[in-house]
């Protein structure tokens, strides 16, 4: 029995539902292992009282440091994070709230390996742990974690626990290439896929789709956080060449207000609509209701939405960022274009005019499935275990 401690600050809560939810579903599905004993460990970052009190983390604050999440055992202890410091506090306050916590529970519960599933502060967290306890550890690259954390005040903790982890997994080549351009040894980083849940995330009439919706004509989506990184200004302003056509963006962030702004501003408030946080069960409806899904990010790993897109046969136009080519193979799963709202517009326009049938867009979808993901979990990190005691 492969005993582990996942370590993820990546990973949802009452509060933020939506958070990490890939990150989730793995853990999940590595916990349901027959050879796995799994114990979860999500901590939360709080600002020091009186900043705690803000409307912002008032209610995360509140979030059961103990409980029972969709049938895992969860921890979740508090640790301070220092707004204005750019994170480079994040890790050894970490590694203070983590101590007591795992102190006591190794005790009762001898555990072999610890994966982390976030790079920063979770990494440097994992190694300080895994020195103390005596056991191996596992870094998973997921995309910001290594092109923001990666660089700038927190670059130094970020590749000092890259070359001490015994392993790391990379969501794509993409993302293992960034990761050795850093100075992480290529050797011991292995590509781990994401899944999709090919039952949920399928393709729908799409006619019928729409309609539940209240949507007529075309309907174009994008999936992603409202923050700049995703670049939904630009596919708001694409959309003034593509008459006819709906937008409907799912997400929340701190680019709400200029995005509203951008949209009065073009005149697309008829056409384009905002829609917030959109629960994750309710994605696969929307999502095969589309005609196109795009997504503008300057950066990626693999993004999640990208698959989930393709899986429910609706083609996507991205960026060339992260795996984007590891994806987008040929002509059926989409368009992988420039940053700019002309190429926007004009890969729209084509898969419009031009569409593939859903069936073919599928298939791009089909080798990323969970029981995939588990599997090569499994086997890393049990590797890792094996390696140890050798």
């Amino acid at each position: 029995m492969l005993r582990v401690v996942t370590l993820a600050t990546l990973f949802p809560d009452a509060t933020r539902p939506n958070f990490g939810v890939f990150v989730e579903r793995q853990t999940l599905g590595l916990a349901a292992h027959p050879d796995v004993d799994l114990r979860l460990v999500a901590p939360i970052g709080l600002p020091p009282w009186p900043l705690a009190r803000h409307p912002r983390y008032r209610a995360r604050g509140g979030v059961p440091e103990h409980e029972i999440w969709k049938g895992l055992e969860t921890r979740r202890p508090r640790f301070v994070t220092l707004p204005g410091t750019g994170g480079r506090w994040h890790g050894a306050a970490l590694v203070r709230a983590l101590v007591p916590m795992l102190d006591a529970l190794r005790d009762g519960f001898a555990f072999d390996v610890i994966d982390a599933e976030f790079f920063f502060p979770d990494g440097p967290a994992a190694v300080a742990l895994g020195r103390r306890y005596g056991v191996p550890v596992s870094i998973k690259a997921r995309g910001a974690d290594i092109h923001h954390w990666g660089h700038g005040l927190t670059a130094g903790q970020v590749i000092a626990a890259g070359q001490a982890a015994d392993g790391m997994l990379a969501v794509s080549e993409a993302m293992k290439r960034d990761m050795v351009a850093l100075g992480l040894p290529e050797a011991r980083i292995r590509v781990h896929r994401t899944g999709v849940d090919l039952d949920r995330f399928a393709p729908l009439d799409r006619t019928v789709a729409k309609a539940a919706l209240g949507v007529a004509g075309p309907l174009v989506v994008s999936i992603g956080a409202l923050i700049e990184r995703k670049g939904h200004a630009i596919v708001i302003e694409a959309m003034r060449a593509v008459p006819d056509a709906t937008l409907w963006i799912a997400g929340e962030g701190p680019e709400r207000g200029r995005l509203e702004a951008l949209i009065a501003r073009l005149g697309l408030a008829a056409r384009v609509r905002l829609l917030g946080a959109v629960p994750h069960d309710d994605l696969p409806r929307l999502i095969a209701a589309a005609d196109v899904s795009a997504l503008a990010s300057s950066s990626e790993g693999l993004a999640n939405a990208w698959v989930e897109s393709l899986a429910c046969g609706t083609p996507v136009v991205i960026t060339d960022a992260g795996g984007a080519r590891e994806l987008v193979r040929d002509e059926h799963a989409g368009r992988v274009v420039a940053r700019g709202a002309p190429a926007f517009a004009a890969a729209i326009r084509d898969l419009l005019a031009h569409p593939p049938s859903p069936l073919a867009v599928r298939q791009a979808a089909l080798p990323f499935t969970w029981e995939a993901n588990t599997a090569a979990l499994y086997a890393h990190l049990s590797g890792l275990v094996a390696q140890r005691r050798v």
